[in-house]
C-alpha cells in the first residue's frame, strides 16, 4: 500500500514537472512571434516608400468638345487613360455648353455615369464667343471647396489648360517640364506668331494653353475679359493677359510644342522625342502615325488571347 502511495506522489510530481516545462516553452514560444510581428512591422515601415501626393502638381485639362462628339470622346479617354505620370494628378475633362436634345440628355448623362469626366458650361455652344471665358470664370465657384471638408486641397488645382482635341498631349513630358517652373502668375504654351522665341510678344496657340490657378481666378473677378470675349479665343485670352498685366512668369514651349509636320509651315515640326504637344492631327491617319512614332503600345502584355504582331 505505502509503495502505491509513493508512485501516486511520484506521477502526480511527475505530471506538474511536465506542466511546468510546457508553460515555460508556451510563453518563449508566445515571445518569440511577438517579437517577430515586431521585427517584420518594423522592417515594413522602413522599408516602404513614403509617397507624398500632397507634393505632387495638380492639373486640369479641359478639352472644348460638343456633345454630339461621342466617338471623339472616347477616342481621346483611351489615348489620355494610358499614360501613367510620376509626379502630378492630372485630370482630363471635356468641355462643352447646355444640352439641347433629348438624345444628349440620355447619352452625356451615361457618359458621367461611367467616366465622370465631362463639365458642362451654361451657355450656347460656340467657339469664339466666350467660351473660353466661361471655361475658365466658371471654374473657381464649382471646385470651391466644401466648408465641412478639411481635406479638399487648395488650390484644387495649380495649373490649368485649355487644349484643342486635335492636340495629343503627353503628360509626363508636359510635367517634366512644369517641375521647375512657379505656380503662381504662370502662362505657358506655344507662342504666336510661329517664327518668334519670345513669349511676351502676342500670346499662345489655341492648341493648348496652361495658366496658373491665381490667373483662373483673377479671370473670374476681373472685368477685363468680360469686356472683351467675341474673336480668335486664344488672341483674345492673350490680349486678357497684357490687359491686365498678368502671366508676369510666361514659358515658351516652343518646340516641345509644335502643329503635325505635314504640311510643312512655319508652325509645323518633325516628331522628336521631346515632345510635348503634337497639333493639328485632324485624320485618323495622322493620329495613328504620331501614336506609332511615340510606341504607345509599348506596354501591351503578351496574352493566348490576341496576336498582335
Amino acid at each position: 500500500m505505502k509503495n502505491v502511495i509513493v508512485l501516486s506522489f511520484i506521477f502526480i510530481a511527475f505530471l506538474f514537472t511536465l506542466a511546468s516545462i510546457n508553460e515555460i516553452q508556451f510563453d518563449h514560444l508566445s515571445s518569440i512571434k511577438k517579437c517577430a510581428a515586431s521585427t517584420s512591422s518594423s522592417s515594413n515601415n522602413s522599408v516602404l516608400p513614403m509617397k507624398s501626393p500632397e507634393n505632387d502638381i495638380r492639373i486640369l485639362l479641359g478639352i472644348p468638345t460638343m456633345a454630339d462628339h461621342h466617338d471623339r470622346r472616347h477616342f481621346l479617354r483611351l489615348i489620355y487613360g494610358t499614360q501613367s505620370v510620376v509626379g502630378a494628378k492630372i485630370d482630363v475633362k471635356f468641355v462643352f455648353c447646355n444640352l439641347t436634345k433629348e438624345d444628349q440628355k440620355v447619352l452625356v448623362a451615361l457618359e458621367i455615369i461611367q467616366h465622370n469626366d465631362i463639365i458642362i458650361l451654361n451657355c450656347k455652344e460656340n467657339m469664339d464667343k466666350g467660351k473660353t471665358y466661361t471655361y475658365f470664370s466658371s471654374l473657381p465657384d464649382m471646385l470651391k471647396p466644401d466648408s465641412n471638408s478639411d481635406s479638399d486641397p487648395y488650390p484644387p488645382y495649380h495649373y490649368v489648360i485649355k487644349g484643342d482635341d486635335d492636340t495629343y498631349f503627353r503628360l509626363q513630358k508636359l510635367v517634366d517640364t512644369l517641375i521647375p517652373l512657379p505656380r503662381e502668375d504662370l502662362y505657358y504654351g506655344y507662342v504666336i506668331p510661329c517664327p518668334s522665341m519670345d513669349p511676351f510678344v502676342h500670346y499662345m496657340s489655341g492648341m493648348g494653353y496652361l495658366v496658373s490657378w491665381d490667373i483662373v481666378e483673377w479671370i473670374k473677378e476681373s472685368e477685363i475679359p468680360k469686356r472683351h470675349l467675341v474673336g480668335p479665343e486664344d488672341k483674345i485670352f492673350g490680349e486678357w493677359m497684357r490687359e491686365g498685366r498678368r502671366g508676369k512668369n510666361r514659358f515658351n514651349a516652343k518646340w516641345h510644342m509644335y502643329n503635325y509636320p505635314e504640311p510643312p509651315t512655319r508652325c509645323t515640326h518633325e516628331l522628336w522625342p521631346d515632345t510635348v504637344a503634337v497639333h493639328l492631327l485632324k485624320t485618323q491617319e495622322k493620329w495613328i502615325r504620331t501614336l506609332s512614332y511615340f510606341n504607345v503600345t509599348q506596354n501591351l502584355k503578351p496574352s493566348k488571347m490576341y496576336h498582335i504582331s
